[in-house]
C-alpha cells in the first residue's frame, strides 16, 4: 500500500511519514518547499521520498498525485495561524488552501479511488456550553475564520468522497515545530510568573500518538467522522501550563486568568473544546494513552532532540 502524506514539514505530516517506516508501508511526502525542511533528528522522514507541491495548483495536484499513484492520501497540510487567518488580506490566501486545496486533494482521491484522511478541528462548533462535542453532530457554528475554513474542508471531503476520514483534532504538539508547551517552556525559563486562562476546556493531542491512530484507521474501511485526542480528562490551559511546569521541574509561578482578564486575541477562541471520542473505541481503535503520559514522553523526546 503507497501512502501520500501532504504537510510533511509540519508536526503531524512529520510523524504520519515515520509511523509508515516504521510499520513497513511505502510513504511519500510533500509540501510546499523544494525540499523537505522539517527537523533534521535522523528519523526515517528525512529521507523518505518527498515531491514539493502546492496543493492551492489545480494542475499540480493532478500532475503529482497522477504520478504517484497512491492508495491513501493523508492531508495534514493547512492554514493554522488562527489569529493571521482574521486579516482580510490574508482570507483569500486561508481559503485557497483549507478550501480549495482539500477540493483538489479530493478531486483526485476521487479519480484515483484512494482512501483519504482529512485532518480537522473543534473550531468548527460554537465552542460553547460543557457538554463534549460528539463526531457526528453537525451543528457546525464556527467562531472565526480558521474553523470556518476547515468547515468548508471538510464539506469538500465529505461531498466528494465515500472513502474517507474525517479526524477533528485540538490543542497539538510535535516535535517538528512550535507549538504551546514550547511556548510555555521557553517562557518559563525566562520569566517567574505567567498568566494562562483558565476558561478554555480541553484534552491536548501529541502528534506521535495521533499518527498511530490514523495508520491504524488507514488500515481499514470504518469511514466516518472521528474526533481523537489523547486521553487523561478535560483540562483548561491552566491545568496544562501546571502539568508541563511540574514534569519540566520549573518553579514559575502559573497564574489562572479568564479569557477576558487576559485580553481578546484577534480571533475567537473556543471556551469548550472538549471532544467525545468513544466512537473510536465503538469502532475497534485503540484510545491515545493520556496527556500527561504524552507530556511526559515529549519533554524526553524534546531533550534528546537537544542533546543531538
Amino acid at each position: 500500500m503507497k501512502i501520500f502524506v501532504t504537510g510533511v514539514n509540519g508536526q503531524l505530516g512529520h510523524d504520519v511519514m515515520n509511523e509508515l517506516a516504521k510499520r513497513g508501508y511505502e510513504g511519500v511526502g510533500s509540501d510546499l518547499k523544494p525540499e523537505y525542511s522539517g527537523v533534521m533528528d535522523g528519523s526515517p522522514v528525512t529521507t523518505l521520498p518527498y515531491v514539493s507541491m502546492d496543493i492551492t495548483d489545480r494542475a499540480q495536484v493532478e500532475k503529482v498525485l497522477t504520478e504517484v499513484h497512491p492508495d491513501v492520501i493523508v492531508h495534514c497540510a493547512a492554514w493554522t495561524a488562527v489569529d493571521l487567518a482574521e486579516d482580510e488580506d490574508k482570507k483569500p490566501k486561508v481559503k485557497a488552501i483549507n478550501v480549495d486545496g482539500v477540493q483538489n486533494i479530493a478531486d483526485m482521491a476521487k479519480a484515483l479511488d484512494a482512501k483519504m484522511i482529512y485532518i480537522s478541528t473543534d473550531y468548527v462548533f460554537n465552542g460553547q456550553g460543557t457538554e463534549p462535542w460528539k463526531p457526528d453532530c453537525k451543528e457546525y457554528a464556527p467562531l472565526n475564520y480558521y474553523g470556518e475554513t476547515k468547515l468548508g474542508g471538510e464539506l469538500a471531503v465529505s461531498g466528494t468522497l465515500e472513502k474517507y476520514f474525517i479526524v477533528r483534532i485540538a490543542w497539538v504538539f510535535g516535535l517538528n515545530g512550535k507549538n504551546f508547551i514550547k511556548t510555555m517552556l521557553n517562557v518559563g525559563k525566562t520569566h517567574d510568573q505567567v498568566r494562562v486562562v483558565n476558561d478554555q476546556v480541553g484534552t491536548p493531542t501529541y502528534t506521535l500518538d495521533l499518527s498511530r491512530l490514523l495508520v491504524d484507521m488507514l488500515e481499514t474501511e470504518k469511514y466516518g467522522y472521528y474526533h481523537a485526542t489523547n486521553e487523561g480528562g478535560y483540562i483548561s490551559w491552566y491545568d496544562f501550563t501546571k502539568e508541563i511546569y511540574r514534569q519540566a521541574g520549573l518553579d514559575t509561578e502559573v497564574l489562572p486568568v479568564t479569557t477576558e482578564e487576559y485580553g481578546l486575541s484577534k480571533a475567537a477562541r473556543p471556551f469548550n473544546s472538549r471532544l467525545d471520542k468513544s466512537k473510536l473505541v465503538e469502532s475497534g481503535f485503540r484510545p491515545l494513552p493520556t496527556w500527561q503520559d504524552a507530556v511526559a514522553r515529549y519533554l524526553a523526546a524534546l531533550s534528546t532532540q537537544e542533546d543531538a
